[in-house]
């Protein structure tokens, strides 16, 4: 159900491009939130390898283009996702997101409004649309 004022009228909020300061190495471009939920697309360049991060909010990346591979924790293999598909991530996971192929990778991350993620030398980021 849209989001409404509270006078009534539906919130649209255009998204919103991502400062560079706070792009991650994958290329995060827009990002849109609302009082609960928040999304940003992502895109993954060829042939790269994501930062592990740890996340205080379940995640949902539905691959839009191209192929990616979500690693949680130390596994040796990550899940592999094909557009259409969706990739659950749980709170308190530590994910890592590679792009394997050869052409560029693309998918829409959802969470709830409060997303923090957890970089390896302990610093600790909030999206800007996520707060």
């Amino acid at each position: 159900m849209p989001r409404r004022s509270d006078r009534g009228e539906i919130v649209t909020q255009r998204a919103q491009p991502v400062p560079a300061e706070h792009r991650g190495p994958a290329g995060d471009r827009l990002g849109g939130g609302g009082a609960e939920l928040c999304a940003w697309r992502l895109d993954v360049p060829p042939g790269s390898q994501g930062v592990p991060h740890t996340v205080s909010r379940e995640e949902v990346l539905f691959v839009l283009a191209g192929t990616l591979r979500v690693t949680l924790g130390d596994a040796a293999a990550g899940e592999r996702g094909q557009p259409g598909d969706a990739i659950v991530v749980p709170p308190g996971s530590s994910v890592r997101v590679d792009n394997p192929g050869s052409e560029p990778a693309a998918a829409w991350v959802t969470t709830t409004a409060g997303l923090e993620a957890v970089l390896p030398d302990g610093s600790r980021f909030t999206p800007p649309w996520a707060r």
